[in-house]
């Protein structure tokens, strides 16, 4: 326990001189932000020491060890106007050696029209607003692979490296109006996790620093990557077996609390619930705190036998659309 404690006040020094104060826009490779899976969204985001499935290599790597047996997941959603995001995921324990997972990730950000100052105007009686008649399809792609390991039988570590690309078109303000570029920006970057599973009365606690790597540059400029620090506890209010309150055959009721800093952003809090009836129907809400957006989550899950589906709503307030995300997991064996 003292050596949780140690590591966790180290890693929370070390990101100290980033709570001074707000640097909204200051971060590259936005979309590292926005993840696609269902349950974690469903619960607000209070999901590092609560993930049990492939999804780990999200949130938490170290959460690795508590998959049983292989088991995969793939995610959708339908994000503002025509941004789309799939995610998959794969964890494959390997006995006492400890456990590998696999992450891929595609933010399509659809099809955009080129518009060129210089087409502006009327071309006989047509108005042409800018169409050079060009279509560009902008992406971001991220691919990435973790071990975890337990050390103890209540405490478990985790490591992904991840490789991410980012497919940008811009025009050199150095070329004529015709020069159009079309370039990729490329990091290379970590997450580390811890879980702590205390043994009392099934209380966990998580630490995770995620997109840890190189800044990002951007013609003449460089960016930071959106580096995260997240400490999160859970534990099962009520349950079939272990509990913090009372023992409830065929129900568990489990609580969840993460503290987020942002490199760019005040302190964050997600919080969440998930109910669940013998294992086989699940609901789930939870709320973002210090969001200039986010706020309200909700969503549900089936589980039958080896198959598993999840949904989740989530309210981004008055001047964005509401977000749904739907995944789908299955373990292999």
């Amino acid at each position: 326990m003292r050596l949780i404690v140690l590591i966790t006040i180290l890693i929370w020094l070390a990101f100290a001189p980033l709570q001074a104060f707000e640097k909204v826009g200051t971060t590259s490779f936005q979309f590292l932000k926005v993840v696609a899976d269902a349950r974690s969204m469903s619960m607000a985001g209070a999901y590092t020491a609560v993930v049990s499935h492939a999804d780990a290599v999200f949130w938490n790597p170290a959460a690795l060890t508590r998959v049983v047996g292989m088991d995969a997941s793939f995610s959708y959603m339908d994000y503002f106007l025509d941004v789309k995001h799939f995610s998959a995921a794969a964890a494959i324990p390997l006995g006492f050696a400890g456990t590998l997972g696999f992450q891929f990730m595609l933010a399509d950000y659809g099809s955009i029209e080129v518009t060129e100052v210089t087409q502006l105007g009327f071309r006989g009686e047509v108005y042409n607003p800018g169409l050079t008649g060009e279509i560009i399809n902008p992406y971001a792609v991220v691919a990435g692979i973790s071990f975890a390991k337990k050390l103890t039988d209540k405490f478990s570590f985790g490591l992904t490296g991840k490789f991410a690309r980012e497919d940008m078109d811009y025009q050199s303000p150095y070329a004529s109006s015709s020069d159009n570029y079309a370039i990729f920006h490329n990091a290379i970057m970590f997450d580390a996790g811890l879980l702590y599973e205390t043994g009392f009365r099934s209380l966990r606690l998580s630490a995770v620093v995620r997109h840890f790597g190189p800044e990002v540059k951007y013609i003449d400029q460089s960016y930071p990557l959106p580096q995260l620090m997240n400490i999160g506890i859970a534990a099962n209010l009520f349950a079939p077996d272990e509990a913090m309150f009372f023992q409830l055959p065929g129900q568990r009721l489990i609580f969840a609390f993460d503290m987020v800093q942002p490199r760019d952003y005040d302190q964050q809090y997600n919080v969440g619930l998930e109910y669940s009836f013998r294992d086989l129907l699940y609901f789930r809400g939870g709320y973002r705190i210090n969001y200039d957006t986010e706020g309200l989550s909700l969503g549900f899950g089936l589980q039958f036998k080896n198959y598993r589906v999840d949904y989740a709503f989530n309210d981004y307030g008055d001047f964005l659309d509401s977000v749904h995300r739907f995944s789908f997991g299955i373990k292999l064996k």
